[in-house]
């Protein structure tokens, strides 16, 4: 793995500034084949590098987990993506791993030696997408860890599952 998937430049929330439109290209090349974004991406990935709030609505196939993913990977610490879809989280994992991003899901299918694994990687900074169930970001458990933890942004994905 390259030193630009595992060690992406970052900067602290105090510092975070508008990153060049060649540096987002080449996230978007380089980590998941495209050569340019569709309508809207570009700003939206800017507005979150900048730490600012979003409220992003597109279709399906529309490119909105790039628009997390991507600020994901150029901020500092683990972006804490909260999916209700358990096997759309396993698949955007898998997908994660096989381009070199170190990315992970925490859910009910995990056993209990996998899960403790998860939450060590998430401590020892070793993530960079942490995919997430609601029941499991609202235990007790998890909970109490987040202060700890170095967090570049949160999403929430299939936003329209989520009951409560």
């Amino acid at each position: 793995m390259n030193d630009f998937k595992k060690n992406t430049a970052a900067k602290t929330d105090t510092q975070l500034e508008t990153r060049s439109d060649s540096t987002l290209l080449t996230t978007l090349n380089t980590i998941f084949g495209y050569s340019q974004f569709r309508a809207g991406q570009a700003e939206i990935i800017q507005s979150l590098i900048q730490g600012e709030d979003n409220f992003v609505l597109m279709p399906t196939g529309g490119g909105k987990s790039l628009c997390y993913q991507i600020p994901a990977l150029l901020r500092e610490g683990t972006a804490i993506v909260i999916s209700p879809l358990i096997s759309l989280m396993q698949d955007q994992v898998q997908a994660l791993k096989a381009n070199g991003v170190a990315a992970a899901f925490y859910n009910s299918s995990l056993n209990e030696n996998d899960a403790k694994k998860t939450l060590a990687k998430i401590h020892s900074s070793e993530l960079k997408l942490l995919y997430i169930a609601p029941e499991r970001l609202l235990s007790e458990t998890f909970l109490a860890r987040l202060p700890t933890m170095n967090i570049a942004l949160f999403a929430i994905d299939e936003a329209h599952c989520v009951s409560q």
